[in-house]
């Protein structure tokens, strides 16, 4: 199972919710309520349509989101002049769960035989 990782490493502005380094966890189609600091329905807003992609394998760049291995998303809140708020910038880490990589290098390795058919 993909578990994602939203770190904040930036606060524009003044957020009600979010200090810096908080996180959000999500694994799976679930948010991890332990490990998750605190949420927020304009930042959720923001991850949302990227959540299942991410956790899919869809890299950062082919959406847009970033460079590397990490993908960057901001709150939808605009912060001042035009709102009280802040913009929150988080970024994202897909961790993959060992587990599973070992059962799919194993099932791959296996491609040409005729039990994998």
């Amino acid at each position: 199972m993909e578990r994602l990782i939203a770190r904040v490493i930036e606060i524009r502005g003044k957020c009600p919710v979010f200090k810096l380094g908080d996180r959000i966890v999500i694994d799976g189609p679930e948010i991890n309520l332990r490990e998750t600091d605190a949420i927020c329905t304009h930042a959720f807003a923001s991850l949302l349509p990227y959540i299942v992609a991410l956790r899919k394998g869809i890299k950062p760049r082919e959406l847009g989101l970033g460079r590397g291995e990490k993908a960057y998303i901001q709150c939808l809140d605009p912060g001042p002049p035009y709102t009280d708020g802040g913009t929150v910038i988080f970024e994202i880490t897909v961790v993959r769960d060992e587990t599973e990589k070992s059962m799919e290098d194993c099932e791959g390795g296996n491609k040409g035989s005729p039990r994998s058919h």
